[in-house]
């Protein structure tokens, strides 16, 4: 069991030929089942064309009619990703996970907006993974992204963060306690972006492979306060929470485009104060997450 992906995924690449793609492809073909699971490429002018065995189409559309697909993966360079991520909706996925950085924030706006617009007026909803964000992993089954592959270990620990390197630091501590993981999920820094915190919490609440969680938030927006609202509510899992930028100076952007504090409560201590009241076991020690979890279970 897992959240959102396992080793019976059937999944497109789009932006597969570009140097990146290329790259994140074949590391992820390479990984536990990815074999079987990246099925096409997409790219219009080299359809009809294979790399690593994958096929490439010439749409999305045509790709998942092809192959069975229903969850894409997006590599394609900041101008043309927000139209990509469209494309994978219009096709009818259930799952796109864009791993690009620098989208422009309108591009994401309008495309959230016509997301919106089509669930609204009766058409599929598409879950969307980013911008901006590593991808998401099943250990020992596939992983769709960019993280490394041999820092996870099969577990019943869910990890879900906004930041790529903290997801992959929160890894590395559990495997190394011997705990591992049962999905880790990054959902990116970006202002303007698909899955939030609490849609993951939720996610992990509801599956009975994950007994406790680590999440991990950043500064900036009502993201990591809405979660743990939730979280008190309804999760009947422990947690570790950390928030990273303790130490930011408010009004000043720091490295994700989302993390910028703008009020009293998207400051690091003020997101801290409110997962600690709502039940979450805190630290504001990052190197601490691991062993924290453990004493929880």
């Amino acid at each position: 069991m897992s959240i959102f992906i396992n080793k019976d995924t059937r999944i497109i690449t789009q932006g597969i030929t570009g140097k990146t793609g290329q790259f994140h492809t074949e590391k992820c073909i390479e990984y536990a089942n990815g074999k079987n699971c990246f099925v096409a490429g997409v790219n219009p002018k080299k359809a009809g064309e294979s790399i690593f065995g994958v096929p490439i189409f010439g749409s999305v559309k045509e790709a998942a009619a092809e192959t069975g697909a229903t969850v894409s993966v997006i590599y394609v360079p900041p101008p043309g990703a927000a139209a990509a991520i469209w494309e994978a909706v219009e096709a009818d996925l259930d799952f796109v996970i864009c791993i690009t950085e620098g989208v422009p924030v309108r591009d994401m706006l309008m495309v959230r907006n016509k997301m919106k617009q089509k669930v609204a007026a009766g058409g599929k909803e598409t879950l969307l993974l980013g911008p901006n964000c590593p991808g998401l992993i099943t250990p020992d089954e596939v992983k769709i992204g960019i993280m490394p592959g041999h820092i996870h270990m099969k577990g019943r620990i869910g990890v879900v963060s906004r930041s790529g390197t903290l997801t992959y630091e929160a890894v590395g501590q559990l495997t190394e306690l011997g705990l591992g993981q049962s999905s880790a999920v990054g959902i990116g820094g970006d202002p303007i972006n698909g899955l939030k915190h609490i849609d993951v919490m939720k996610a992990f609440n509801d599956d009975p492979e994950t007994d406790a969680v680590i999440m991990i938030g950043e500064i900036g927006g009502p993201d990591e306060a809405e979660a743990a609202q939730w979280c008190k509510a309804n999760m009947q899992k422990p947690i570790v929470g950390f928030i990273a930028g303790v130490t930011a100076p408010a009004g000043k952007r720091m490295g994700h485009a989302g993390a910028l504090i703008s009020g009293g409560a998207d400051t690091a201590n003020a997101k801290l104060a409110i997962m600690e009241e709502c039940g979450f076991t805190v630290t504001r020690d990052p190197s601490e997450m691991g062993k924290l979890l453990k004493a929880l279970l």
